[in-house]
């Protein structure tokens, strides 16, 4: 019973999309310490931002299941059998009942937004992944989390633009960076988001010019003199898309969240609270 306990945790786990769920929560966390948000606030938004990548990440495995079996996806649990539908419908479900408290915990204002943001995520996966406006929830969603953060301060201050347009255009290449590798069986199945419609080539290059301008958002965004050291790091960001972007499989997208490190380094050299 044990060992098949411990299973089905594997099994959730890798169907959570691990990669990307801990790499938004890290930066919710990173980018709450920035804002002078206290431990108690950092770690409330880490937890609802966690709550909510989850249920979305198993909601995407859900609602992908009758595809992922038609193109032999051996990476995911549920396609494989490794975890049931009912299982992992229930996780997407607690998850996302679990987030409304805890997002509502940094106030109604900021939870509402945070909830909004979920809910696009939702809408992609139940929806709009196979419109032309596939690329809209990960805009809209990364794009409200620095609202999120900050709504949740004294005052319940809206984050500077420049933040909010970094987060948008980050989120919007993630998502062509992401679709990269499953753009064939995509079509098979009758996915036709953004990216099929456009291709590799052209999903691969608009995936690369989106992240930059994230990263030339936050060097070029803040007041004040942009210093050196913020040139040469969106140089570097500059070198490491061109480097990735032609590679195969998940690479690119990889290579977007090395970039969104990057980011959370630009924040981190600002400061506390003088976003």
């Amino acid at each position: 019973m044990r060992a098949g306990r411990v299973g089905v945790a594997g099994a959730l786990l890798a169907a959570c999309h691990p990669l990307p769920t801990a790499a938004v929560t890290l930066f919710t966390a990173v980018l709450a310490a920035a804002t002078g948000r206290g431990v108690a606030g950092c770690v409330a938004c880490a937890g609802a931002v966690a709550l909510g990548q989850l249920s979305v990440g198993w909601c995407n495995d859900r609602a992908d299941l009758r595809r992922d079996r038609a193109t032999g996806r051996a990476d995911k649990p549920l396609a494989v059998g490794t975890v049931g539908p009912a299982t992992v419908g229930a996780a997407a479900l607690t998850a996302l009942a679990l987030c409304v408290p805890l997002s509502l915990a940094s106030g109604l204002l900021a939870g509402t937004v945070h909830l909004c943001a979920v809910a696009a995520a939702w809408a992609y996966n139940l929806w709009l992944k196979s419109t032309v406006a596939s690329w809209l929830p990960y805009a809209l969603a990364f794009g409200l989390l620095p609202a999120f953060v900050t709504l949740g301060l004294p005052g319940r201050p809206w984050p500077p633009l420049w933040l909010a347009a970094a987060a948008a255009l980050l989120g919007a290449g993630a998502h062509f960076a992401n679709v990269l590798p499953d753009i064939e069986d995509d079509l098979a199945t009758g996915v036709t988001g953004l990216p099929q419609r456009l291709g590799a080539r052209r999903s691969a290059a608009l995936a690369a010019l989106l992240v930059l301008g994230s990263a030339a958002a936050l060097t070029v965004g803040p007041p004040g003199p942009v210093t050196a050291a913020r040139w040469v790091l969106l140089g570097l960001t500059a070198v490491l898309l061109l480097a990735t972007g032609r590679c195969p499989g998940r690479v690119p997208f990889v290579g977007t969240l090395a970039v969104a490190a990057a980011d959370v380094a630009l924040l981190l050299a600002r400061g506390a609270g003088r976003l």
